[in-house]
């Protein structure tokens, strides 16, 4: 057969002339998307009040302390309420060493002080950037009567530009959350 040389010429280069070059694929970001928040206030049997987007779920614990989960974001955050006895103090260090504690796993924690005089609220909102355990935390007082301590989580081991979207999106509730406290 004179022709079998020929036609595995033609095929080998078919078979070459045909594959194409191998790419790697970009890196995609995935995009998640929350719908717009509602809120309601809350109704608690506590000294203070706030409002709560209706995403998450209220679990009310003992002496005032709450949780506030998002099961579509696999975070909760976390409420504790303590009365001011003359310990404003030992209070505003505890918090704030709080805070400063992911500071091992953080790339940065930024401060931003938060004042409402009409309704005799004063606090500090932690904005934690980094694989920490917690992306912010917040403590808000009256100074005379009342604190209030909150923390956010994630039930996943902390990376940071996985849960940002959720994070950034819980952020929001936090600083909701701070301007809409109401003492009782």
């Amino acid at each position: 057969m004179k022709h079998s040389p020929i036609i595995f010429f033609v095929l080998a280069i078919l078979f070459i002339g045909c594959k194409e070059d191998v790419l790697p694929k970009p890196k995609a970001m995935l995009r998640l998307e929350y719908p717009a928040a509602t809120y309601v206030q809350t109704n608690l049997d506590c000294p203070y009040v706030f409002d709560q987007n209706t995403l998450s779920e209220m679990k009310e614990n003992k002496d005032c302390s709450l949780e506030v989960d998002y099961p579509m974001m696999h975070g909760s955050i976390y409420l504790t309420y303590k009365p001011v006895h003359g310990n404003l103090d030992t209070l505003l260090i505890d918090a704030q060493k709080l805070s400063y504690e992911h500071v091992v796993k953080a790339d940065n924690i930024i401060e931003q002080p938060f004042i409402n005089q009409d309704h005799g609220v004063y606090g500090m909102f932690y904005e934690v950037s980094g694989n920490a355990a917690s992306q912010s935390q917040f403590y808000v007082t009256d100074s005379i009567q009342h604190f209030v301590t909150g923390s956010l989580y994630f039930y996943a081991k902390p990376n940071y530009d996985s849960i940002l979207p959720a994070a950034m999106y819980l952020q929001n509730d936090i600083r909701r959350i701070m301007e809409s406290i109401r003492w009782e």
